[in-house]
């Protein structure tokens, strides 16, 4: 089946690019999507895109652990990156309360100033959230109508995966879904529908079972897809159609015939 991993930081794992990358599209990875986090890696992950593009897309953006960093020349080069061919959205960007490595008012105001560049230039938006529901939802509330985007690696209550829906947002599942400790996730997943889901890797971080312990790749995508199949009772050949469907609807800019 052909698959599209939606968010991934291949230039954190432990191998060389080319490799992780050959290894995805020999297991059916026809896409993947590399994620800027940081004022150096936006760069990284764009070249990558580039040299590898258009297998490879990329977004760019500052994350909330490194919200403090964010200056005016940060904001400015994002403006820049946005324009390129490769670069198909905002991300991540969002809120984490569970290690606030950087003040959380100051979070919200980077997450706020990058959700307005996402506006302007009409890109959608991968967003991370921890331990900050009722914030996140503010923020998504406020930009609702205005940005579209998806809530990344969802292991959130079904209460607010039902909320974000509402105001139009998507949900992008990873490994997670397959631990074994991951029966209210599994539910939530259960109850969304088939046309406002993406599965993601999140490598080289979330390796689902059976790589359990094993530093995470695009390549294995597959097993997410497969548990993800079975979880909404639906063929992998269905799901692999709905979910090109579902990012190309929320990444115009994503080169996917």
């Amino acid at each position: 089946m052909p698959w599209i991993d939606l968010h991934t930081h291949v230039n954190m794992i432990k191998r060389d690019a080319a490799e992780v990358i050959a290894n995805a599209k020999a297991k059916g990875i026809e896409r993947m999507v590399l994620i800027g986090t940081d004022p150096n890696d936006i760069f990284v992950v764009q070249k990558l895109a580039k040299e590898n593009f258009p297998f490879v897309s990329c977004t760019v953006g500052i994350h909330p652990h490194d919200s403090v960093k964010y200056t005016d020349e940060i904001e400015a080069n994002l403006n820049k990156l946005v324009a390129l061919e490769e670069v198909i959205g905002i991300g991540e960007i969002g809120l984490d309360y569970h290690y606030d490595h950087s003040p959380r008012d100051v979070q919200n105001i980077v997450f706020r100033k990058q959700m307005e560049i996402a506006q302007k230039n009409n890109l959608s938006v991968e967003i991370h959230t921890r331990e900050a529901e009722n914030d996140t939802l503010t923020v998504l509330k406020e930009y609702s109508g205005k940005v579209r985007g998806l809530l990344h690696c969802f292991t959130g209550t079904k209460w607010m995966a039902h909320e974000a829906l509402k105001l139009g947002w998507d949900i992008s599942i990873s490994g997670v879904c397959t631990f074994k400790n991951s029966g209210e996730l599994r539910e939530t997943i259960k109850s969304l529908p088939i046309d406002r889901i993406h599965i993601e890797t999140d490598a080289p971080f979330m390796t689902p079972v059976p790589h359990r312990g094993k530093e995470n790749e695009p390549a294995l995508l597959v097993h997410t897809a497969k548990f993800v199949a079975e979880l909404m009772g639906v063929s992998e050949e269905v799901l692999s159609i709905q979910l090109k469907k579902n990012a190309k609807r929320l990444f115009p800019k994503l080169n996917w015939v």
